[in-house]
C-alpha cells in the first residue's frame, strides 16, 4: 500500500514517525462519457474565459471568489506560510471512550504505519495503552489543504485513524423526524422484536455488492456479443399505506422460511394469536321441570323415590314441609349438575332421611309442651 502522507503522531512529549495509508478502496465501476453517434470519447478541457483558449495544468492555480464575483488569487506559498501546527503532525488532544464519538461524524479511514525502526517502540506503547484503557484518541491533523479532526483506535495490531467531521458540520435532525405524534402498541413492538430475533446476526464477510456483480456480467455479455439477460422486475417500492401488523407477521414468517428455522423465537410467543375460550354451557334451571333427555331417565327414578318420601313426611307435619321442599330442590339441582345418576339418587335419599329424623325430633319436643299447657288449664 502506498502512503499518501508522512508525518508524526504527537502526544505530550512523545513523537512517533508514521506514514498515512488509505484503509479503504472503492470497487465501484466507473464509466466514460461517449458520443452516442460514433462512440467517440468525451473529454473535459479547461479553457480560460478571458483568452477563450485551452490552458495546461501547469498554468492553473487557485483563487477565491468573493461575494461581488471578483477572484482573489491564492498561491501555494500563501497557504504554506499559514501557522498550522498540525501541518505534518497528528496532534492528540484527548483520550475518550469510544461511545462518545457520534457515527455521523465518521469520514474516511486510514492506517497509521510506523515509519522506521525507532518508531516501533512508541508506536506499540500507544497501541497497547489504547487497548488497555479501552479508549480512542481525538486528534487534529492537516491534509489536502485543510485542518481536520480525527479519531485514533486500534484495529488488530494497527493504529487506525478515522477522519471526523467537525461538530458544526453535522446537521441537526430536527426537521427530519415525523411531525405527527404516533403511538406504537406493545404488540407491534413484540412483532418487531420477533423479526429482529429471526433475522439474527450476519457474517459481514458474506455480504457483497450484487449490483456491481450484475453490471460486470452485463459488460462481459456485451463484450462477447451475447444478449443481455433482463433482470426480473423489482417489486414496487414504498410510499403505500400498509397494515403494519400484517406486514410484520409476514416478514417474520418469510425470514423464518429463508433461514429454514421451524422453531419460533421466544419473543414471538408473546404475540401469538389468542385462542378464544369455548362458550360455557348455560346451567340448567332449578325447578320442577322434567328433563326431555333420554340419558337422564335412570336419574329420574331415583329422584321420584325421593319425592315420594318427602310427600309422606309432609302429611305427618306441616312445619317440615318447607324443609322437605328444600330437600326436593337440592335433589333436583344435584340431578342437573352431574351425569352420575346413581350418586345423585343416593345423595337425595340421604338428605330425605336426615329431614325425616329432624321431623321426629321436632314432634317429640312439641308433645311435652302441649301436655304441660293442658295441666295448667285444669288447675
Amino acid at each position: 500500500m502506498r502512503s499518501i502522507w508522512n508525518g508524526a503522531i504527537s502526544f505530550g512529549l512523545v513523537s512517533i514517525p508514521i506514514k498515512l495509508v488509505n484503509a479503504t478502496e472503492s470497487h465501484s465501476i466507473s464509466f466514460r462519457q461517449i458520443h452516442l453517434e460514433d462512440g467517440g470519447r468525451i473529454r473535459y478541457r479547461k479553457f480560460c474565459e478571458l483568452e477563450e483558449k485551452e490552458v495546461a495544468s501547469a498554468e492553473i492555480g487557485k483563487g477565491y471568489e468573493a461575494a461581488d464575483g471578483s477572484i482573489i488569487p491564492i498561491a501555494e506559498e500563501d497557504l504554506a506560510s499559514l501557522p498550522i501546527p498540525t501541518a505534518r503532525t497528528i496532534e492528540i488532544v484527548a483520550f475518550v471512550p469510544a461511545d462518545r464519538i457520534d457515527p455521523l461524524q465518521m469520514d474516511a479511514a486510514y492506517y497509521l504505519s510506523a515509519n522506521g525502526v525507532p518508531a516501533a517502540k512508541p508506536y506499540t506503547l500507544l497501541r497497547e495503552a489504547l487497548k488497555r484503557n479501552k479508549k480512542v484518541a481525538i486528534a487534529k491533523f492537516a491534509l489536502r489543504g485543510r485542518e481536520r479532526l480525527g479519531m485514533l483506535r486500534v484495529v488488530d495490531d494497527v493504529i487506525a485513524m478515522h477522519g471526523l467531521l467537525w461538530p458544526d458540520e453535522v446537521r441537526a435532525p430536527d426537521e427530519v423526524a415525523p411531525e405527527t405524534q404516533v403511538t406504537v402498541r406493545e404488540a407491534e413492538l413484540d412483532l418487531a422484536d420477533a423479526l429482529m430475533d429471526t433475522l439474527g446476526e450476519v457474517d459481514m464477510e458474506s455480504l457483497h455488492d450484487d449490483y456491481r456483480s450484475a453490471v460486470e456480467e452485463m459488460i462481459e455479455a456485451k463484450a462477447s456479443g451475447e444478449g443481455v439477460v433482463e433482470a426480473p422486475a423489482a417489486p414496487e417500492g414504498g410510499g403505500k399505506v400498509i397494515d403494519l401488523m400484517a406486514a410484520l407477521k409476514s416478514s417474520v414468517k418469510a425470514a423464518k422460511e429463508a433461514r429454514g428455522d421451524a422453531a419460533a423465537p421466544e419473543r414471538e410467543a408473546k404475540v401469538s394469536p389468542v385462542t378464544p375460550l369455548k362458550s360455557r354451557t348455560a346451567p340448567k334451571e332449578v325447578g320442577g321441570k322434567k328433563s326431555t333427555s333420554t340419558k337422564a331417565k335412570p336419574a329420574a327414578s331415583g329422584g321420584g323415590t325421593a319425592r315420594k318420601t318427602t310427600a309422606k313426611k309432609s302429611a305427618a307435619s306441616s312445619r317440615t314441609a318447607a324443609g322437605d321442599k328444600a330437600s326436593t330442590s337440592r335433589a333436583s339441582t344435584s340431578k342437573a349438575s352431574t351425569s352420575r345418576a346413581g350418586t345423585s339418587s343416593k345423595a337425595s335419599t340421604s338428605k330425605a332421611g336426615a329431614s325425616k329424623a329432624a321431623a321426629k325430633k321436632a314432634t317429640a319436643k312439641k308433645s311435652p309442651t302441649k301436655k304441660t299447657a293442658a295441666r295448667k288449664r285444669a288447675s
